[in-house]
This record gives C-alpha cells, sequence and structure tokens, in this order.
C-alpha cells in the first residue's frame, strides 16, 4: 500500500486567509494538535513575511519534534537567510523554495524571462541546499505553465538540489484530468525525476481541490499540501480531512493511505475554528455539524436498519458518537419511534400515527424540535402507555 505524506500548511497558507490570522501563542498550540494528527510535514510560516513569522516558527520549531518543519521562501538569498534562521531550533527542517513560472507570472508580477526564471532557480535552490540537507522547490502557478518549460523548470531544481518538487494549482484552475496529465507528463519527460518526491499543492476556486489532489495521487504523487478545514487564500485549499478520509474509504480503489489519526480531525477542526473564528457550514464533509445527521424518513428507517445503507464512513471510527437522528419535518414514524426509545418513553403504539401528525404539525411552524417540546408533545395524558 502506497503511503501518502500530508504537508499541512495551515499555519502558513491557511493563516494568510481573510480573518485567520493567529497569535505566536496560538500557532504554537495548534502546531501541538498537528503534531496530535500525526501529519508528516508542517509549514509553519514564511518567515521573510515578518519579524513576528520568524519568531512562531521558532517557537514552533522549539515545541513541536515529531513532523519536519518547514518555512517558506522566495528565490532570492535573504528570504532563504531568513527561513534558515526560523529553523533553527527545528529537530527535522526544510527550507520550501518557490518562483512563478507561467506566462503571466513571469511577465505581469516578476518581469523576467524563461532564461531569468532558469538563472534564479539554479543559483537559490543551490543557496538553499548548502544550507539544508531537506529543500522543496514549488513552481508558483504550475497549472499554467507551459510544459516544455516547466520540465527545464524541474530539472534545474532537482539538479541544483531539490529533492521534493511541488506542483500547485495556485489559483484552483486546473481539473482532475489536466492535472494526471501535468503528473504523467513530468514523470515521462524530466531526467532526473526519479532524483525526487512529487507533491500538490491545489486550491479550490472551481471546488476541485480535493478531486484534483486526489487524481495526483493516481499518477503517483506521494506528498500532498492541505490544510485543515479547507481554509485558505480565497475559496481555501485542499481540506486534509477529505483526503484522509477518501483515501481510507476508497482505500479498495486507491490503494494507498496516510499517517493521521482519525480521531484527532474532529478536534483539530474544532481548535481551528476556536482559535481563528473562520466557522465551517453544516454540510461540510467529514467535520461539518450534519455530515453524519439524517432528517429524511427514508434514509432514517434505513440507517436504524443498518447504518450502511446511507453512511459510507463509520462516524465512530473519527470519535463521533452523537446521535445522528434528527427529528424533522420530513422524518418518518420509525425514526421518532427511535427517538422515544432514546428517550425512554413508553406510549401507547396505536397512538403513533397521532404523535407523528402533532410532532409534524409542530414543525411546520419551526425548523427544530428540542427534546423537551419533543417529550412534551408525546407525553400528553392521553398518550401514556396505559
Amino acid at each position: 500500500m502506497k503511503k501518502i505524506k500530508i504537508f499541512d500548511t495551515t499555519l502558513r497558507d491557511g493563516e494568510q486567509s481573510p480573518g485567520c490570522s493567529m497569535t505566536k501563542e496560538e500557532k504554537v498550540e495548534f502546531a501541538k494538535t498537528l503534531e496530535k494528527l500525526n501529519v508528516d510535514i508542517i509549514e509553519a510560516g514564511f518567515a521573510a513575511s515578518s519579524e513576528k513569522d520568524l519568531e512562531a516558527i521558532q517557537e514552533i520549531s522549539k515545541n513541536v519534534r515529531k513532523p519536519i518543519i518547514t518555512s517558506l521562501s522566495r528565490c532570492n538569498k535573504e528570504d532563504i537567510d531568513k527561513a534558515w534562521e526560523s529553523l533553527k531550533y527545528a529537530h527535522k527542517k526544510r527550507i520550501h523554495v518557490f518562483i512563478a513560472t507561467s506566462d503571466i507570472h513571469m511577465k505581469e508580477k516578476l518581469h523576467m524571462t524563461k532564461e531569468d526564471i532558469l538563472v534564479k532557480v539554479r543559483t537559490m535552490v543551490s543557496y538553499a541546499k548548502e544550507k539544508c540537507d531537506d529543500i522543496e522547490f514549488s513552481l508558483e502557478d504550475a497549472t499554467r505553465t507551459d510544459k516544455r518549460f516547466m520540465k527545464d523548470v524541474i530539472t534545474v531544481a532537482i539538479a541544483s538540489g531539490a529533492n521534493v518538487i511541488n506542483i500547485p494549482d495556485t489559483v484552483g484552475y486546473t481539473t482532475p484530468g489536466e492535472y494526471k496529465d501535468i503528473i504523467n507528463y513530468i514523470k515521462e519527460n524530466v531526467p532526473n525525476i526519479e532524483q525526487c518526491e512529487l507533491s500538490t499543492h491545489c486550491h479550490n476556486d472551481l471546488g476541485l481541490a480535493v478531486a484534483n489532489t486526489l487524481s495526483a495521487i493516481e499518477s503517483g504523487v506521494t506528498q500532498v499540501e492541505c490544510t485543515v478545514n479547507g481554509i485558505g487564500e480565497r475559496a481555501g485549499n485542499a481540506a486534509m480531512e477529505e483526503i484522509v478520509m477518501a483515501l481510507k474509504v476508497r482505500n479498495d480503489y486507491y490503494n494507498a493511505d496516510t499517517n493521521i489519526d482519525i480521531k484527532e480531525i474532529k478536534p483539530a477542526s474544532e481548535k481551528l475554528v476556536k482559535i481563528t473564528g473562520s466557522m465551517i457550514q453544516n454540510n461540510k464533509p467529514i467535520v461539518g455539524e450534519n455530515a453524519f445527521k439524517h432528517e429524511a424518513g427514508i434514509h432514517q428507517h434505513g440507517v436504524l436498519q443498518n447504518k450502511n445503507t446511507y453512511e459510507i464512513i463509520d462516524s465512530s471510527s473519527l470519535g463521533i458518537e452523537e446521535d445522528n437522528i434528527v427529528i424533522g419535518i420530513h422524518s418518518g414514524k420509525h425514526a421518532i419511534m427511535e427517538k422515544m426509545k432514546n428517550m425512554n418513553i413508553e406510549i401507547d403504539e396505536t397512538l403513533i400515527d397521532d404523535i407523528v401528525k402533532n410532532i409534524k404539525g409542530y414543525l411546520e411552524d419551526n425548523k427544530y424540535i428540542e427534546d423537551n417540546k419533543f417529550k412534551e408533545i408525546v407525553e400528553q395524558k392521553h398518550y401514556r402507555k396505559k
């Protein structure tokens, strides 16, 4: 079975999303949560962006020992020096160097030619390698980069010392089929590709970040960059919890797994919401409030017979033990009877149809029914069991 490394960038890319900035203390707290999750690599920040970020990476390095700690750096000496300084306390360290390679980024943002980029990659990856054995190199906006130029850049980066090559879908532009083609092209055309590990970094602008990541895994990528709850720039990043559980549930298809302790997924999600105040939608896969809840009568009847009828994930494997049956306007008799059983309410079963009618009558004017109201309706005097 293939082992997929989880490179978590919640503390770097995730923290860059509007309203999600963290204090140094909060970053250290969440880094400890990521260590408990058993992620393989933590991207702790972008040291050159501020002194505060540099200090936060240092504090994380002092407090977290198991994962690799990485610091992001542009392709210039000042950034690389800051990244290296930020990692001085790390037990396992990596410098992550990047430069944009798409035509629009080179022309409009960097004002550099392809030749300029190749020289910069060669000199700066080599410079970073002199400081650190573990070097990751990213081609920013890779999925909008000319493939032949991408091949040249990757070849130079590996020759200069990069041992991990990351192919970011920086603006969430690509599709699963296209992304798979890009990965396959790299594997088939970069002459020294066997000397490095391939990585993904997908954004969710078209809602395809997780699908693109999984597509790349099918093509042989062994490291994926992602964030808890999928937070990140604009529409966010590939959601760690969705990737992990897709591989676990569909192990028959992907033949791949991660080192993540899945019982820690929900606590990590809740911790991030508490720290950042960035809420997640109720129907968010894996960690959303409604991810394992059922209101429709047909679904409830099936789940009460066998959870596998409508649930492909055993919620208890994630440490979620709460009641998954929600009484609502769409609920049927079986769910209401199960609710009464769970609340130890005994009634005359010949009156169940009337009870269902009264509960649904209440729900026509109310979105939810609280337990005390449910009990009040059911236990009206003439419904009590004789």
